[in-house]
């Protein structure tokens, strides 16, 4: 049975089950097709990169109490974070890398930088 490159249209000679010709083809394949599951991470990527973003210019000074809309406004997306902090009082804070934030009442959110301590 001949089996032709997915990648060339060139025959294959060898094994059954090759599917490329040579190790020039199967990389330019692999290269020309990225993988699905690599797009879903970097689409999360860029989120979580866009929420930092939003977080360091709304915080320039690391630590600041600012509104939930005004975030949402900049378009901050508080289902996507990197990790979680737990203090002593049990509050939970969310992090966009070195970014992040606890919500407070009335539809505040404080804005902190990472710090060693944490």
């Amino acid at each position: 049975m001949d089996n032709n490159c997915i990648y060339c249209g060139n025959k294959i000679k060898g094994r059954i089950d090759k599917r490329f010709c040579d190790n020039q083809c199967r990389n330019a394949w692999h290269n020309s097709n990225p993988n699905r599951s690599e797009s879903f991470i970097k689409g999360i990527n860029k989120i979580l990169r866009k929420n930092r973003s939003v977080l360091r210019f709304a915080s320039p000074e690391g630590k600041t109490t600012v509104r939930k809309d005004f975030l949402l406004d900049l378009g901050f997306d508080f289902n996507y974070f990197t990790n979680t902090y737990k203090t002593k009082n049990k509050n939970i804070y969310h992090f966009c890398y070195d970014y992040g934030y606890l919500k407070l009442e009335d539809e505040k959110v404080l804005i902190v930088k990472w710090q060693k301590y944490m």
